[in-house]
């Protein structure tokens, strides 16, 4: 990249630009995606901009190394050729519900295609939304068939294990007043929140009111859906799900201090035998290490459990980290509805979790859910029987509730090897 791309004139965007009209006016809720506006996060042309934060979530300041180095010019625009969704999502019509979703742009992946002649003249405008086709390859899955509990079918699950879905990127876009109702603060209240919480690196969440959407520097979230996608708009389709929030530790690398791998694939296998009996999977999968405390910390709470004066026990679970956190729990599931909204459902068949405040969060939305169900107790860890006591103790979803001797033997058994 040359230098000269770059400009020793620095821009400040705490204040609207002269004339006090935006170039592209937010509507949102609108029924469709140009009455709503494009969601113009970048650079390249600052006049245009209409929202605080720029794309590509956490990768927006990898973005800004790139760029330091000279190996990004930074007034360069994707080109978006060939690009377009590899499956039919939307619209639905709680994509023009402002009440219905509040952390994403439903109209993500589809900028290209509405809003063509626009980046043609040059507005910079990028999807906040990729859809595309994959398959899985996963030991578990082939575990499954060699146990007869999935059959290849061919098309859903293949002869060697692996599994075909649609998967979808999906990056936040955060509409601050719907996301402050959701949290029972005011706009100004959160607005002042976020920006202080950060260390002012958002001054237009203070100083722009008419800028009402941010792209905060946080992870997203990844979609797999299992099945025949173009059975979304029949709400007669039985659809099993799981909401999976990200363990780095487990998830990848089989720790077994947790029951987050063992769930995710459970959540995987049922969601392909669904699909194969006629009906869509869905594992959402969001990036919420740590219970959205940060892998740091989740370590200092694993020192702080093995080590306290009585060893692990589901008694200390929750109280070891807000020991070392100061909140239990920051995950605060209020805005993971949404992406059940964007998929137009309605009503979840199987839910794969044990999890309350998942539960609370999808009802509290309309969503029905008319089964949960847990992780089978085969499939737990024995490090993890500390973490799913302490779990079934503070009221998470249980078949069976566990008495005060099972509780006690299960986690006695579980700390024997200390």
């Amino acid at each position: 990249m040359s230098r000269s791309n770059r400009t020793e004139h620095i821009r400040l965007t705490s204040h609207p630009e002269p004339g006090g009209k935006a170039a592209f006016p937010i509507q949102w809720g609108a029924a469709d995606a140009r009455a709503r506006g494009p969601i113009v996060g970048t650079v390249s042309r600052a006049q245009d901009r209409n929202v605080i934060g720029s794309h590509g979530g956490s990768y927006a300041v990898y973005r800004a190394l790139a760029v330091s180095a000279g190996a990004l010019d930074p007034i360069r625009r994707p080109d978006l050729t060939n690009t377009f969704p590899a499956a039919t999502i939307g619209p639905f019509p709680q994509w023009s519900d402002p009440e219905k979703i509040v952390a994403l742009d439903p109209w993500g992946h589809l900028v290209a295609e509405n809003f063509r002649k626009e980046i043609a003249e040059g507005a910079d405008i990028r999807p906040s939304i990729a859809v595309t086709r994959a398959r899985l390859d996963l030991p578990e899955i082939r575990g499954a068939l060699v146990a007869k509990r999935l059959k290849p079918d061919g098309e859903v699950v293949h002869a060697n294990g692996s599994v075909s879905v649609v998967k979808i990127a999906i990056d936040p876009v955060w509409y601050l007043p719907g996301l402050a109702k959701r949290f029972g603060a005011s706009e100004t209240e959160l607005r002042r929140t976020l920006f202080e919480q950060t260390a002012g690196m958002f001054p237009e969440l203070v100083t722009r009111p008419d800028m009402k959407v941010f792209l905060p520097p946080i992870g997203g979230t990844t979609v797999y859906l299992f099945g025949d996608v173009a059975k979304l708009p029949d709400h007669r389709t039985r659809i099993t799900c799981r909401v999976h929030d990200e363990c780095n530790g487990s998830d990848v690398f089989g720790s077994d201090i947790c029951t987050c791998r063992p769930y995710l694939i459970h959540g995987i296998e049922e969601s392909a035998r669904g699909a194969q009996e006629g009906g869509l999977g869905l594992v959402v999968y969001n990036r919420k290490e740590g219970r959205a405390l940060g892998e740091v910390t989740k370590f200092l709470v694993y020192n702080a459990r093995k080590r306290q004066e009585d060893g692990d026990a589901a008694a200390a679970y929750f109280e070891r980290t807000e020991c070392v956190a100061g909140v239990q729990d920051a995950r605060f599931q209020q805005l993971m509805p949404d992406t059940i909204h964007w998929l137009g459902l309605k009503r979840i068949d199987r839910f794969l979790s044990m999890s309350d405040m998942k539960y609370d969060a999808l009802t509290g939305q309309g969503i029905d859910i008319v089964e949960r169900v847990p992780i089978p107790l085969e499939l737990i860890p024995a490090d993890a029987h500390v973490e799913i006591a302490a779990k079934k103790a503070a009221g998470y979803y249980a078949e069976e509730i566990p008495t005060a001797k099972d509780l006690t033997d299960t986690v006695g058994r579980s700390l024997e090897k200390y």
